[in-house]
């Protein structure tokens, strides 16, 4: 019998996760930097609905959203959601973290179509996995919050601890869905024009790879611009994998399909049509109005010969002397 027992040979051996490459490899890595995201992402909302004001560090119990501070948390906290994941990830997979820029990238960026729906499904059960983290840590700040106001999970006043977990739209579109799907597809579109511009080393690249800093900023520059309009999902897997979650932890219609009695109803394909829509313009956009110069300028510097300026016409060159001269 041999002496070699599974745990000794895995610390010998390693793990066989050290042995996974290619789309595996990168399936695991998209898993994670979306469970990094939401950890972080929804763990940032938990504080600012539930933790603080349940932890005595806010006016009230019930105080919350009161000031442009509790909102520049939330966005601040997203931007270094973001920036994290993207570092956890972006070395195996690139760390697309979000379905919207994998189509945008299949799209435009010669990302394989055959790996488009692997993606996609590590993207939404890491968030899904992302926010039973957070679940696990707040549960009973969340509980807290809603015996303090009074309500329970699947009541329309349980919105607000929802609202940790995904996104509603303003009350001010009345229940209209074309106001929230256009700030969806604006808000993405943005998002990876942002992405490809600040990785296009064609461009003004980032360097000293700061890129996944620079890419959490501009989540922070969408959230401070135009995030209470939707809660700026901008982000399928990051709403739909927490909002599953919320419905199976007892949010009821609030979470899916997403509904609330006079406010609004059937609102999960929002967060997930329109940043799909917003991305391939975003990436198209990009490459219309900047990607297609840089080619170009690209090909004129190619065609032009060292040290002449590009478009100058070569002077004129004596005629060849001929062998009886």
């Amino acid at each position: 019998m041999s002496d070699v027992t599974p745990l000794r040979n895995a610390v010998r051996n390693g793990s066989g996760l050290k042995r996974l490459g290619g789309t595996w490899g990168e399936l695991l890595a998209e898993f994670l930097g979306t469970f990094v995201l939401i950890s972080f992402g929804d763990g940032v909302v938990a504080m600012a609905v539930a933790a603080l004001p349940g932890s005595g560090r806010a006016a009230t119990s019930t105080t919350i959203f009161m000031a442009a501070g509790d909102w520049l948390l939330i966005a601040w906290g997203w931007a270094l959601a973001v920036t994290l994941a993207v570092y956890v990830a972006g070395g195996v997979s690139g760390a697309h973290i979000n379905p919207a820029v994998t189509v945008a990238f299949a799209v435009r960026r010669k990302f394989p179509w055959r790996k488009v729906g692997p993606y996609i499904a590590a993207q939404v059960v890491g968030a899904f996995a992302g926010a039973a983290m957070v679940y696990l840590l707040y549960h009973d700040a969340i509980d807290a919050y809603n015996k303090a106001v009074g309500t329970g999970r699947a009541d329309p006043n349980g919105l607000a601890s929802y609202s940790i977990f995904a996104t509603f739209p303003a009350p001010y579109f009345n229940g209209n869905p074309t106001g929230p799907l256009v700030d969806q597809i604006v808000g993405t579109a943005f998002l990876v024009m942002f992405v490809v511009a600040i990785i296009d080393m064609r461009n003004t690249a980032v360097q000293a790879n700061l890129g996944p800093f620079m890419i959490g900023l501009a989540v922070a520059a969408i959230g401070m611009s135009v995030g209470a309009n939707a809660g700026y999902a901008i982000n399928p897997a990051r709403d739909f994998g927490p909002r599953l979650f919320a419905w199976l932890a007892g949010w009821g219609e609030t979470a899916l399909p997403g509904t609330v009695d006079g406010a609004f109803s059937w609102y999960f394909w929002i967060p997930i049509v329109g940043p799909v829509v917003g991305g391939v313009i975003g990436v198209l956009v990009y490459d219309w109005f900047i990607g297609d110069v840089l080619d170009a300028k690209a090909r004129m510097l190619e065609s032009t010969p060292p040290g002449r300026a590009g478009g100058e016409t070569p002077p004129a060159t004596a005629p060849e002397k001929t062998a009886q001269a």
